[in-house]
C-alpha cells in the first residue's frame, strides 16, 4: 500500500506541474496577443541562442554530474548508508550510463559530419 501512496503522490505532483506550465503557456500567449493589440510598447531586444560548443559543454558537465552523483550514490550504499536504497542506487547508475551513451552517439555524429564535410569537393 506503502508504492500505491507514492505513485498517486507523483501522479498529483506532475497534474499540479502540469497545471502551472499550462497556466504559464496561457500567461504568456495573452501578453503576447496584448502587446499585438495594443500596440508595440517597446522593441524586443534579439534572443541570444546558445551556440553549438555551449551546449556540448553544457551536456558533458551534465553527464558528469550524473556520474559523480551515481558515484557517490554506490559510494554511500557500499558503506551502508541506511539513507540510500539499492533502487535509487541502480536508477542513478543508469541515468549516468543512458546519458553517457547518449553523448558518445552525439559525439560519432558530429565526428562523422565533420569528416563528411571535410571530403566535400570544394
Amino acid at each position: 500500500m506503502v508504492q500505491r501512496a507514492d505513485i498517486n503522490s507523483v501522479l498529483s505532483e506532475i497534474r499540479s506541474l502540469r497545471s502551472q506550465m499550462m497556466q504559464n503557456q496561457r500567461l504568456e500567449q495573452d501578453s503576447g496577443v496584448k502587446g499585438r493589440i495594443d500596440g508595440p510598447g517597446q522593441l524586443d531586444k534579439p534572443q541570444e541562442t546558445a551556440g553549438f560548443s555551449d551546449m556540448l559543454k553544457q551536456a558533458v558537465g551534465q553527464v558528469n554530474d550524473l556520474q559523480q552523483t551515481a558515484s557517490s550514490m554506490r559510494t554511500a550504499y557500499e558503506q551502508g548508508d541506511p539513507a540510500m536504497d539499492i533502487s535509487r542506487v541502480m536508477i542513478a547508475s543508469q541515468k549516468a550510463s543512458v546519458s553517457f551513451e547518449a553523448l558518445t552517439q552525439v559525439r560519432n555524429r558530429v565526428v562523422k559530419a565533420y569528416e563528411t564535410i571535410m571530403n566535400m569537393p570544394v
